[in-house]
């Protein structure tokens, strides 16, 4: 393997490096929410004698501070707790420290938002990142009263969604497979419920959820649009607690506590829908045959090896089913598990080490004596990656590291029923080997600019077992004459690409509350989504690169303005970017991509560019807290052979798009939130005239893709939280009362365009009834209006 040199280098790198910091320079500790024992991100951390020389613990609750003479008196403080001053000896430097905050009483007339530092939004490098504390997604009112993570994410500028209640995310101009979504670092490459209407995760059972939609760190790639790192909570290390949730449609059970002894802890959360009892207790037949449900489960176990080490577990399993009268069923899950292994070697430097393995699988089973079948398919991912990190000095960091992925797509099977008039269907498998190199470098070059650059270097190998077919003219097309194919054995070279993906990035501060942030950003994505829908279906067919795809190259540059107002009470920002696409896919005009083994006959390779404009203004501080954000974006594609080669809109093209999102505090009891979203509508292709076959009179589609639209759309959600604030009782519960849609607006879903036979949408031909008139027309799809819900939600 030709990146086996320079892993080796890498890996000597790392020794020598972590070998020269053995020096104590600075102080490290972990700061707790004592009531729960949960790390506290976000906390202020501060020499009392140098305070401007403050950090911030991150999401683990994790802080290094430069050291000082001793003894010193160290300060922790975090809105909404009594602040915790220590006097620090050298003595105490021979282990972590740890801190306990204890909620103060009377600091809760004032609601914060953040798990942050309070001008982080000014002076940190972030850009196009955004952190959503697990408490605000839980407050935001949801489809069925039920909290919804990927639906918040929605919530934010630059990510448009697919449609009525979709947890489908399209960042700034890319499609759904260009997210990279993982849980404690491992991939899930279907993260939703219910044909999308509710994502994977389960809110009770997250620690936090890092959002990166302009520059992502080098340490991570796979995908050229965002990044959805999710990561399970640690368990209680003191003493077991829980909390759940009965709703409209499905229950929620948390519970954690420590598991061995107080150097070990667990996390359990599970959670099941309840919509199949329902059904069954209809008395028409047609309905209470039928099935359809959804649960997930999820554990997290960790163990403080010592004062240097930590090794946590985690596993995830979710499945969902439809079943239609026994005859047809429908199912998938996912089930994914991680190993993540932190040292701290020194003061300075850190290592931590992730093991993963991801698997999907989907089943169609068809029971029907002429025309049944059972069609399966399964893909996997297994990885590891290993990361160093170097930290000379309070504003410096160094990090780099390889990560290893091995992709594996099963052959698809379509295995008909012992009399059934189909075909049976095998294709080939698909894999592939992918190994990256990367490093990066943070540093304040002055008061004022701050930089990071970083390089990821990818090299991708197809590799068998497989099958290359060979076409008349070189040229994949569906009439094309094979000529020949050519059979690999495993881990047999099919293919080969690679390519470098340089991120920069710098932040200038103007003022001490105005800053100027850029940035640039290469990634190459290897796997992708062949399909004719944009929302994302469970048997989506995802494609790796070979020797007819070439991988996807995306190129982003960004721009933006940074302020906070009145003391960090107000954030204001407005961030453009400009996206360049490579090799993009799409299908060819009614192409079929599911049973095929000769896929790239009905794929199409070509480039496209998106651009944006993303206002927001937050208030994070007072009773009233939200945000508003308005985007104006454009997304474009040139693909020969589509749109007569002309430049096309996809159908996530949406150029304008406002949120609010407002949470007002009454009391310690009553809260309430609200949600208005308006977008314009998708790009779409109607009919341009219509045409008989056997008297069926058809739709006759133009050769412009999506040169039509839907009307816009626009949606307003409420919902009322009583809380039984008694700190003193063991049990405290709460009552969410939400109505989704709340002004009734009949978004349209789908268009279908048909003939209207006596003025009926669904008049049957086959029920003997005169035929006194035929018209064409126009029926629209919606899926919902009023939806109340309400939600019991407890802890223990």
């Amino acid at each position: 393997m030709r990146f086996l040199p320079a892993l080796l280098g890498v890996l000597y790198f790392g020794i020598v490096f972590s070998a020269k910091s053995q020096q104590v320079d600075f102080v490290k500790g972990v700061v707790f929410e004592i009531e729960n024992d949960q790390p506290l991100p976000g906390a202020n951390v501060y020499w009392e004698s140098e305070p401007q020389k403050g950090v911030v613990t991150d999401i683990n609750g994790e802080f290094t501070i430069e050291s000082i003479e001793f003894p010193a008196k160290l300060v922790i403080s975090f809105i909404g707790f009594k602040e915790s001053v220590r006097i620090i000896s050298v003595k105490d430097l021979e282990k972590p420290l740890k801190f306990y905050l204890k909620p103060d009483e009377l600091s809760l007339e004032e609601i914060i938002i953040r798990d942050r530092a309070p001008d982080q939004n000014v002076k940190s490098l972030d850009m196009g990142k955004s952190s959503i504390p697990i408490e605000t997604i839980k407050n935001i009112p949801a489809l069925f009263g039920e909290v919804d993570l990927l639906r918040s994410l929605q919530l934010l500028p630059g990510v448009q969604t697919a449609g009525e209640g979709t947890t489908g995310l399209f960042v700034r101009g890319g499609s759904a497979d260009q997210n990279l979504v993982q849980l404690d670092g491992a991939p899930i490459y279907n993260p939703s419920h219910f044909f999308g209407f509710f994502s994977v995760f389960n809110p009770d059972a997250l620690q936090g959820v890092e959002f990166y939609k302009g520059t992502i760190p080098a340490n991570y790639g796979g995908r050229i649009s965002s990044l959805i790192d999710v990561s399970l909570r640690e368990g209680n290390y003191q003493k077991i607690k829980g909390e759940g949730g009965i709703g409209t449609i499905s229950s929620r059970l948390t519970v954690d506590g420590p598991l061995f002894s107080d150097q070990s802890s667990f996390t359990v959360s599970g959670r099941r829908t309840y919509a199949d009892a329902f059904l069954r207790l209809s008395p028409n037949e047609n309905i209470n045959n039928n099935d359809l449900y959804f649960f997930d489960l999820s554990g997290k176990f960790t163990f403080k090896l010592g004062e240097k080490d930590k090794l946590s577990i985690s596993s995830y399993y979710g499945s969902d089913f439809l079943g239609l009268e026994r005859q047809f069923g429908l199912g998938w899950n996912n089930w994914i598990t991680s190993a993540l292994w932190n040292r701290n070697i020194s003061d300075k430097s850190f290592f931590d080490l992730n093991i993963y393995h991801s698997k999907y699988k989907y089943l169609v089973n068809f029971d029907d004596e002429d025309n049944g079948f059972r069609w399966d398919n399964v893909l996997s991912e297994t990885g590891a990656k290993a990361q160093w990190s170097f930290l000379p000095s309070e504003n410096t960091i160094f990090q780099w590291g390889f990560h290893t992925q091995l992709y594996h797509f099963a052959p698809i099977n379509l295995l008909p029923s012992s009399n059934s008039s189909i075909e049976p269907t095998n294709t080939n498998p698909r894999n592939g080997l992918q190994n990256n190199l990367f490093i990066s470098a943070s540093t304040d070059v002055n008061s004022k600019l701050r930089i990071e650059t970083g390089l990821r270097w990818s090299f991708y190998n197809q590799v068998g077992k497989g099958v290359t077919y060979i076409y008349r003219g070189g040229v994949p097309e569906p009439d094309a004459v094979i000529l020949d194919s050519l059979s690999f054995g495993r881990f047999e070279n099919m293919e080969f690409y690679q390519g470098l993906e340089p991120r920069f990035s710098f932040r200038y501060l103007l003022k001490d509350d105005l800053s100027i942030k850029g940035g640039f950003n290469r990634n190459y994505q290897y796997v992708q989504v062949a399909s004719n829908s944009s929302a994302g279906l469970p048997i989506d067919r995802w494609i790796p690169a070979g020797t007819y795809i070439p991988p996807i190259r995306g190129d982003q540059v960004s721009l933006g303005i940074f302020k906070n107002i009145a003391r960090n009470k107000w954030e204001l920002s407005l961030e453009g970017y400009y996206k360049d696409f490579k090799n993009i896919i799409d299908l060819r005009q009614g192409a079929s991509v599911l049973f095929t083994d000769n896929v790239e006959t009905e794929i199409l390779v070509g480039n496209g560019y998106a651009y944006g404009l993303e206002f927001l203004l937050k208030k994070n501080i007072g009773k009233t807290t939200g945000w508003l954000s308005y985007t104006f974006s454009r997304t474009w594609r040139k693909v020969d052979g589509i749109s007569d080669n002309n430049w096309y809109n996809p159908r996530f093209d949406r150029p304008h798009d406002v949120t609010l999102v407002l949470n007002h505090e009454f009391s310690k009891r009553w809260s309430a939130n609200l949600t208005f979203v308006y977008t314009t509508g998708q790009a779409v292709t109607f009919p341009i005239g219509s045409y008989e076959v056997d008297t069926q009179r058809l739709p006759l589609y133009g050769s412009q893709r999506n040169a039509d639209r839907f009307p816009d759309y626009h949606r307003m959600d409420a919902s009322v939280t009583w809380r039984n604030t008694d700190k003193g009782r063991k049990w405290r519960g709460s009552w969410n009362f939400s109505i989704y849609n709340l002004y009734g607006r009949k978004n349209p879903f789908a268009y279908q365009f048909t003939e209207i036979v006596n003025d009926q949408i669904d008049f049957d031909p086959g029920s003997g009834e005169e035929v006194f008139s035929r018209r064409p027309g126009v029926v629209m799809t919606y899926l919902f209006t009023y939806i109340p819900a309400i939600t019991y939600n407890f802890q223990f």
